[in-house]
């Protein structure tokens, strides 16, 4: 189905492009969300009427979403979930998860602005893509953790894993410590 496009669509076209794409892409995405016309000649005449309009709004949101992603851009946000001693979450962190702490931290965004290329499934600091207008991306940074506590200390640069480590090392050279007073104290009673 020949479709004109109303507004820039990734890796399909620009605004006012007529580009061929399978019905089922064009009746149950483009057409019901906006993003397109079918390519008739009312149509056509009808975009070239309402061009100049399309424009402007289109400009006039991109400027708007460029605001938002300068401030948006960099921020770090904090998602509390409870995890096994590897770090390995039991559950996942969806795009909803990060809208709700976005929208929590004064930033409006909906869940389908939201990129994640893999699912978020362990502890750590995590990198997102927000895509704001089709022209407009950011990213964001998602730090995931148990506790408040837990997360300053990822935000500082320390893993989960290099605390765990650590505290596991201090452990064994104070077993090590009292075997070797429990040692010398058998060695002074002979």
């Amino acid at each position: 189905m020949d479709v004109i496009l109303l507004e820039r669509v990734a890796k399909l076209g620009q605004m006012g492009d007529v580009v061929s794409v399978k019905d089922g892409y064009a009746r149950n995405f483009l057409l019901p969300q906006g993003k397109a016309l079918r390519a008739n000649a009312a149509n056509k005449a009808r975009f070239e009427a309402d061009k100049a309009q399309l424009e402007a709004r289109n400009l006039e949101t991109k400027n708007e979403a460029d605001a938002l992603a300068a401030r948006l851009d960099g921020q770090q946000f904090i998602v509390i979930r409870s995890a096994a001693d590897g770090g390995a979450l039991y559950g996942s962190v969806t795009p909803r998860d990060i809208s709700i702490v976005a929208t929590e931290g004064g930033f409006s965004l909906d869940r389908r602005q939201v990129v994640l290329i893999a699912p978020i499934k362990d502890l750590g600091l995590h990198s997102v893509n927000v895509v704001l207008h089709p022209e407009v991306t950011c990213s964001i940074e998602i730090n995931v953790a148990r506790s408040q506590e837990e997360a300053e200390l990822q935000a500082s640069g320390k893993s989960i894993q290099q605390l765990a480590a650590e505290e596991e090392a201090a452990a064994e050279s104070e077993i090590a410590e009292l075997f070797d007073e429990v040692g010398a104290a058998a060695g002074d009673d002979e």
